[in-house]
């Protein structure tokens, strides 16, 4: 290799190693908040004025992920800690006036350095209403939902894929990764991916958004309509429904062997899915007859990365749909100290540890928590 070629590998390196951690591609749908105009028959687009009469759905949607998505902790330190890029509002305050600056337009190719300037008609109120309702039934000034009402304040265009599939979904939760410094296996946040490298077909509000009968709206007969709470990780019991746990016992001579058998049963992405420092963990401890632990192994279901000076996906040990994995513990009992049971957990991590000291997040509810426990009482007599 020349001294030219040499040198030119060594200025890439160390642009690379110095250059942000941008891990995915900023999209044409993405790249701009959203411009909404009020619908005839409101005075505005704010989440709060919709559950005057949606009181059910205002209140799912209050408490989910979506409501929370500007004002929730995590995001605010990791979004300050990265530099409180422009194109992360985009997804967290999607609508124009949830925004203090307009986009006027980019200085690079690649559309992180936007030209801003102030808002005249920035709305701090709606912006803390995070992924608020119109982000998903306005559309050129005019209210859109899956049925066609007269009794409603304001016309509704009738839009059947709103309530099925994934077209509400795509704008923010399909990121590509294919940028010159990135090699994934699957894109960053690749749920979409995942569920098609599993020949399934994506349907993100089948799952995420479950059927409900209830009146849509105040004073309205029953109709079918969907929840609107938008579980995903942080719901537990969502988790839990999606994994499916079994084991055996083999005994030799002289050592006693548990295999565990982990499934993903009930998510056609893979378990967990998400950003990539989400993870799940089987914890394997044997413990004696005073409950003090004789031997422990941790199983990680994670993604691997190189991070610097590219960003190198290399491993993933994570579940996908329906593709159980075996995990073993085995053992020697000691007669002097025989152990008297096996404490099993798996356990859901929304962020990694590592990262959350990086970036000086102080969480105050916790970033993993169990989705399967089991403690396996062991026979007096051992071989």
């Amino acid at each position: 290799m020349s001294i030219n070629r040499v040198f030119l590998l060594f200025v890439c390196l160390a642009f690379s190693a110095c250059a942000p951690e941008s891990i995915f591609v900023v999209d044409k749908t993405f790249e701009r908040p959203i411009h909404v105009k009020t619908p005839q028959g409101l005075t505005s687009v704010s989440a709060e004025e919709c559950g005057k009469c949606h009181e059910e759905i205002y209140r799912e949607w209050s408490e989910s992920m979506h409501g929370k998505a500007w004002v929730e902790p995590y995001f605010q330190v990791d979004y300050i800690y990265d530099g409180s890029q422009q194109i992360c509002l985009n997804c967290h305050t999607p609508l124009e006036n949830q925004q203090e600056n307009l986009v006027m337009g980019f200085r690079d190719k690649e559309k992180f350095d936007p030209i801003l300037e102030p808002n005249p008609h920035y709305d701090s109120k709606l912006r803390d209403e995070g992924v608020t309702c119109a982000v998903c039934h306005i559309r050129d000034g005019k209210i859109v939902g899956p049925f066609e009402t007269d009794d409603a304040p304001h016309p509704v265009v009738v839009d059947r894929e709103i309530s099925s599939g994934m077209k509400p979904c795509v704008r923010c939760h399909v990121v590509s990764g294919k940028r010159w410094n990135t090699f994934y296996r699957i894109p960053p946040c690749g749920t979409v991916a995942e569920i098609e490298k599993g020949g399934q077909v994506p349907d993100c509000i089948g799952c995420h958004m479950p059927g409900v009968l209830r009146p849509v709206a105040k004073g309205m007969d029953n109709r079918r309509g969907r929840k609107h709470q938008f579980q995903g990780g942080h719901s537990p019991e969502m988790v839990k429904r999606a994994l499916k746990v079994e084991y055996q016992k083999e005994v030799q001579a002289e050592s006693i062997t548990y295999s565990f058998m982990l499934e993903n049963i009930g998510a056609s992405h893979y378990l967990p899915t998400g950003t990539p420092d989400r993870h799940l963990t089987l914890e394997i401890r044997l413990l004696d007859q005073k409950d003090r632990v004789i031997k422990e192994k941790t199983y990680m279901m994670k993604r691997y990365f190189l991070w610097r000076p590219l960003i190198i996906e290399y491993k993933d040990t994570r579940l996908p749909y329906r593709s159980p994995k075996i995990f073993t513990f085995k053992f020697r009992p000691d007669p002097e100290n025989p152990p008297s049971k096996l404490d099993v957990t798996v356990r859901y991590h929304l962020l990694d540890d590592a990262r959350r000291k990086k970036i000086g997040y102080e969480n105050r509810e916790p970033i993993a928590y169990p989705i399967y426990r089991k403690m396996i009482q062991l026979p007096t007599t051992q071989p």
